[in-house]
């Protein structure tokens, strides 16, 4: 099967007879799974909006998510809200806590204040939806896993899970959350900048509250920085239960000296010891020259494709990551601009999110064989109603053709404040969060 049906195949499944709403709940980034795909959808209406919100209290990072019949959304300002699907008008709302003043935190980018900016999850079985807060309490940062009732947004958890001995005013909760067996799973980097004494990790807490797991990047004396913040995206969990992940920059930049596990694809196990590896060859030179892998680790079968800053994708084996330097292929300059966030899976072929638009690649015979790069949008892909759906830094969503990469739909959506804004689909909506608000398409 070539690209355009593998990938028409992947987002034109008729809905089931009878159904109100088609298509699986879009709980988590990038849908189940984390593969971008949203099935029973064949037709998207980017004529005119559906709706748009009103404006939310506080700039928007995170994806939009779906549970039932409501859109959840977190904003800078440390509010969740609740959206009716069909409306967009707020259900309830809910601030969790004073948000960080962006004065106080030694760098970044987001301002004029630092609050959820991770994408939440929903755990429909609890009915709970899940975010980290950064949190200002008594003129200090801190950070929060809060857990809310999805129905009426009532607090059921709020935990401090920044790790012993960390600066939490040096620390960025950026990606998205996952869940893992009852447990919540995320990332910690740093602001923008890599400022401050802090290391990347990854930490899983229990969903009803306890004792955190968590592994770190960098945890030599010494050492800092590599971050866990793959463009946003969140941590993928594969069937069996392991964390997949990629580290940022680490603060080893010369030949020679010990490896301290940034700059890598990792797998761990659901108790978040290290099970295998990869990093490139020139690891170190890279963490000096900021190119560190920075998307999702896409699971294809046998395979993983792994890229980031150093715009080049990487085909690595699901069962023997390689170590340090053993890809089973490389593919170099796939990209004009850095490769950040989440990816979209279908098939044998991986759309990769590119800065300078979408780039789709294909496994063949355990090689990377490009298929085209599109010249629009950048934002992390996905794929819904036989479109690859991207958002551009111009405020245009883009629909493109998953065969060429052209433009086939677009829609001026508005200003964006994410530097990796990504769409999602749920209950008859593709969702578009703009920098102070949520903007909705039909689909069908």
């Amino acid at each position: 099967m070539g690209v355009a049906s593998a990938l028409a195949a992947a987002t034109a499944v008729p809905p089931a007879a009878g159904a109100g709403s088609v298509g699986v709940g879009w709980a988590d980034y990038h849908g189940p799974g984390g593969d971008g795909v949203a099935t029973g959808y064949t037709h998207v209406d980017t004529t005119r909006p559906r709706w748009r919100s009103a404006r939310l209290d506080g700039q928007i990072y995170g994806q939009p998510v779906v549970d039932g019949d409501l859109v959840i959304v977190a904003t800078e300002s440390d509010v969740v809200y609740a959206l009716a699907a069909t409306s967009g008008r707020v259900v309830w709302s809910r601030r969790v806590g004073v948000p960080v003043p962006a004065s106080a935190l030694p760098c970044g980018d987001i301002t004029p204040t630092v609050g959820i900016t991770g994408t939440p999850v929903v755990d429909p079985a609890r009915g709970e939806v899940f975010v980290v807060a950064d949190e200002w309490v008594g003129r200090r940062p801190r950070h929060a896993l809060v857990g809310l009732d999805a129905a009426s947004g009532r607090v059921e958890l709020s935990e401090v899970v920044d790790p012993p001995r960390s600066d939490p005013a040096a620390a960025l909760q950026r990606t998205g959350l996952a869940l893992d067996r009852g447990r919540v799973v995320f990332g910690l980097g740093g602001n923008y900048g890599d400022c401050g004494a802090y290391r990347g990790r990854v930490v899983s807490v229990p969903e009803g509250g306890g004792p955190a797991r968590v592994f770190t990047v960098d945890s030599r004396a010494g050492q800092r920085e590599g971050a866990i913040w793959m463009g946003g995206a969140a941590p993928v969990v594969d069937a069996a239960g392991d964390v997949w992940v990629e580290a940022g920059n680490g603060s080893t930049t010369a030949p020679g000296q010990p490896y301290d596990d940034s700059d890598a694809v990792i797998e761990l196990t659901a108790t978040l010891r290290p099970r295998q590896l990869f990093a490139p060859a020139g690891w170190a030179s890279e963490n000096a020259a900021d190119e560190d892998l920075s998307t999702a680790p896409a699971l294809v079968g046998a395979f993983v494709v792994a890229s980031g800053k150093d715009r080049a994708a990487y085909l690595l084996s699901r069962s023997r990551l390689g170590g340090i330097g053993r890809p089973l292929d490389v593919l170099s300059g796939v990209c004009t601009q850095a490769v950040d966030g989440g990816v979209a899976v279908r098939g044998t072929t991986v759309v990769l999110p590119c800065e300078a638009g979408p780039v789709a690649v294909r496994i063949v015979r355990r090689r990377l064989v490009l298929r085209w790069r599109a010249s629009v949008g950048g934002g992390p892909p996905i794929l819904a109603a036989g479109r690859v759906w991207t958002i551009g830094q111009d405020g245009v969503l883009y629909g493109l053709d998953p065969a060429t990469g052209r433009v086939a739909q677009s829609a001026r959506i508005g200003a964006v404040v994410n530097h990796f804004p990504t769409p999602s689909v749920g209950d008859g909506a593709l969702l578009v969060a703009t920098a102070e608000g949520v903007v909705a398409f039909a689909a069908r």
